[in-house]
């Protein structure tokens, strides 16, 4: 066995030993992450009382034996449980006496992908819940129970029900107010501690709130709807950021934050600190379960500042509702940034969506019911927004079609200089005044419409659940074939739509197939490898998306045509470029420039090939 073949053993044999040691690693993290999620989830979850442990021998609650374990709530340790209805147009919340908190959260102009009522919160896992001492522990308020629970209807058509946790004293005591407007999502959570400075420890500067929430499958696509299923926050200086469960299992803020927002792909479980106040910081843990019906879950606890006041007040706002951008812009508090617009090297085209696509959308929608219209109406005003630079963009490619036969000459004629053969081009370029970047220029003008179109469709709540052709639902994959098996790279069903953008993507590089650099094979097959590489992506993607494109293909191959055949005359165009050779061509700075760098360069290989 010669060297190279023991170097090379010795390799493998490394790499093999580095990839058991790096995937026992992985093993280690994720089963020390799945111990911290489980024990989180565990210390989470609700705590019945066991009442006959603390009942006397004739089944009356033994006092002394609950105060032993709750102190002062024990009064609130057990109890029947019953609920109150609140409810306005677009929001229905069903509350609990026991934890003083909602256990149900309908709203009612929406339905699941199975057509059921969508739920918010339907589920014991949800839970709103503060921690409060008692005897060396810490109990959670939504395993206790309250009084109160009366809905209580106000002046201005506004609801209001109050829950009390009770003490052993009658003038201490913590109570919840929730006050639900005539119409809108957002719910008033107003906390009070009253004398409860003397019951929580004398250093306590916070009060912790917990809220656990469960994510459950509200649309068709779930690997979707996880990729969607986000948290995210904006701080007291005014930054958001996000992050996904998928990808994140733990975050923790140590400064003051404005809002705290779970997002699935169309809703949001939003609390908002009210009235200037904020939340003195924050920690969250997420999971994603192994489940069918269950998105993800995430358990947060956000950190109240607590003056010790006697009279202790600290206003909160939730937001159970949909991630329509002009509902959330209308709270002013940069909550329609949760709606992905446009993020990282492309997060520019967001103003794209805010100041044109959005505008027009809504102004078609006010009087146009079927949202398939609005798309080619929507798909028209764009392409007549970018006529100019289509236009500028063919003139040019038509000129670059008629220098193409002196193009090939150069080629031939210089072969692998290509030093030589760039002098030329340009000197081609310039006497017949063409300039080499006038196609790609109009082009580059169009692709943040392109992104923003991307990242605009699967993300608007508008299309979700709207039918148009055999697309049942816009804001998901359009399938005209489910399959019984997966295909790697392409996925379980055909969409029609994507089939549709790919064949005419590829009628688009088949009439364009003159500009592309025949000599070279990675630019000759290019435009029609990309397409296909592109199927298996836009396949479970919105289909309004993908019918946007089809569109846009169908417009682009019907203008190429139109302007081709009545507006560019080749003759005239080979005249002009022959006519603008005959004129001294001056040059610019920048040509100087390059080109004396190209007979620089040109020289040094001359020199290099004497020696």
């Amino acid at each position: 066995m010669d060297r190279n073949s023991v170097i090379g053993f010795v390799l493998l044999g490394v790499l093999f030993v580095g990839y058991i040691f790096f995937n026992q690693k992985q093993q280690v993290a994720a089963k020390r992450d799945k111990d911290r999620q489980d024990s989180i989830a565990n210390i989470n979850k609700p705590k019945p009382v066991d009442t006959a442990t603390y009942t006397t021998a004739t089944g009356t609650p033994d006092s002394s034996k609950l105060a032993g374990v709750y102190g002062t709530f024990a009064g609130a340790a057990s109890g029947t449980q019953q609920t109150a209805v609140m409810e306005n147009k677009v929001l229905k919340i069903t509350f609990s006496n026991h934890g003083g908190q909602p256990s149900l959260v309908q709203l009612k102009q929406f339905k699941d992908f199975q057509g059921k009522p969508l739920m918010l919160v339907n589920s014991s896992f949800n839970r709103i819940s503060l921690q409060v001492p008692a005897n060396n522990t810490t109990l959670n308020t939504a395993d206790l129970y309250f009084t109160g629970g009366n809905v209580q209807q106000l002046a201005d058509g506004s609801q209001a029900i109050t829950y009390r946790l009770s003490t052993s004293n009658p003038a201490q005591y913590l109570e919840y107010v929730y006050t639900l407007k005539q119409d809108g999502y957002a719910v008033d959570f107003d906390i009070h501690a009253i004398g409860l400075e003397n019951v929580l420890p004398s250093n306590q500067k916070t009060l912790t709130l917990q809220w656990d929430s469960q994510n459950d499958k509200q649309e068709k696509d779930m690997q979707n709807e996880r990729l969607n299923n986000q948290v995210h926050y904006r701080d007291t200086d005014g930054k958001h950021d996000y992050f996904t469960l998928e990808r994140t299992s733990h975050q923790k803020w140590d400064t003051k934050l404005e809002w705290l927002s779970v997002k699935q792909q169309f809703f949001n479980t939003t609390f908002i600190a009210r009235n200037d106040a904020r939340f003195a910081g924050a920690e969250i843990n997420t999971k994603v379960p192994e489940s069918g019906n269950i998105v993800g879950q995430t358990f947060a606890t956000l950190d109240i500042p607590y003056s010790r006041a006697h009279d202790f007040t600290f206003p909160i706002e939730i937001y159970y509702g949909p991630n329509h951008y002009k509902t959330l812009k209308s709270f002013d508090i940069g909550l329609e940034s949760i709606i992905p617009l446009g993020s990282g090297i492309f997060a520019f085209v967001k103003y794209v969506n805010k100041w044109v696509i959005i505008p027009v959308f809504n102004f078609l929608s006010g009087f146009i019911g079927n949202y398939g219209i609005i798309i080619i109406l929507l798909t028209l005003f764009i392409r007549l927004l970018i006529a100019p630079f289509t236009y500028q963009s063919y003139v040019s490619q038509a000129k670059m079609k008629v220098l193409k036969p002196e193009i090939d000459a150069l080629k031939a004629k210089y072969g692998d200089d290509q030093q030589s053969f760039g002098m030329e081009q340009m000197k081609l370029f310039k006497s017949a005044g063409v300039n080499p970047l006038g196609g790609c220029l109009p082009a580059l003008m169009q692709l943040p419409i392109l992104v923003a179109m991307y990242s605009f469709f699967p993300s608007s709540i508008e299309l979700r659940q709207e039918s148009f052709l055999w697309a049942a639902d816009l804001s998901a994959y359009d399938s005209i074939l489910d399959l019984p098996f997966t295909i790697p790279f392409y996925g379980n069903h055909v969409s029609l739509f994507t089939l549709l953008m790919t064949a005419t993507s590829l009628m688009l590089a088949f009439n364009n197939r003159g500009m592309a650099d025949q000599s070279n094979p990675v630019m000759k097959y290019m435009p029609y490898v990309f397409p296909i590489m592109l199927l298996g992506i836009f396949n479970r993607l919105a289909s309004a998306l993908t019918f946007y494109y089809f569109l846009s293909n169908v417009i682009s191959i019907g203008l190429q045509w139109v302007i081709q055949k009545f507006f560019v005359n080749h003759d005239k165009i080979h005249a002009q470029i022959q006519e603008n050779k005959k004129k001294p061509a001056g040059k610019s700075k920048w040509q100087e420039k390059l080109e004396e760098m190209q007979k620089r360069q040109q020289d040094m290989q001359q020199q290099r090939k004497k020696q």
